[in-house]
């Protein structure tokens, strides 16, 4: 009776949120046609791609054992909400960060933090409207802290793809290690 009602009450808490994650993808869509380069898209599409392909790939290999996992709303499944935040909402996002990106070094450190602001506001909004959970032993700041890290990744894979892809595996391989995700390419 107990577990019936909290899921009546979790239900209730979902049905003003319909919609949440297709909304990011519009809005995305829509601040990049005002802010992003779309002229020379074409530059930045490595690093668009490097994003996309980082997100399928870490929940293909992480499977079930996720650090975070979305709920849909208006999407079918967690692994749709994926797709869209891996296919449009992310590459996009990134189009934008790279197509104003600063030259001087401390304008860079502030725009990273900058960008690492706007998508932890984002999760936050997702966490306090239960479109995302964590698990595993991950916390809300630790994405901060993931954010920072991703879009210094980012800016590096833009001018210097190789050293993007070096730096990655050891972060990779911390983040299976310190949350103990088991490791496997299929189930």
């Amino acid at each position: 009776m107990v577990s019936d009602y909290k899921g009546k009450l979790y239900e209730k808490q979902w049905k003003g949120s319909k919609g949440m994650h297709v909304v990011i993808a519009i809005l995305t869509i829509l601040a990049s046609f005002k802010f992003a380069n779309w002229k020379n898209w074409r530059e930045y599409h490595a690093s668009m791609f490097f994003i996309s392909t980082g997100g399928l790939m870490y929940e293909y290999i992480v499977q079930e054992n996720t650090l975070w996992k979305f709920h849909p709303d208006l999407l079918y499944g967690h692994q749709m909400v994926v797709m869209v935040y891996a296919l449009i909402t992310m590459p996009v996002s990134i189009l934008i960060f790279l197509s104003h990106f600063p030259k001087t070094w401390l304008k860079r450190i502030i725009y990273i933090m900058g960008w690492s602001g706007i998508y932890i506001l984002v999760e936050w909004i997702l966490l306090a409207f239960h479109r995302i959970s964590y698990q595993n032993g991950w916390k809300f700041w630790y994405s901060f802290y993931f954010d920072l890290v991703m879009f210094s990744v980012i800016a590096l894979h833009q001018h210097k793809p190789f050293r993007a892809y070096l730096i990655s595996f050891p972060i990779i391989i911390f983040l299976i290690i310190y949350f103990d995700i088991p490791f496997k390419f299929s189930k």
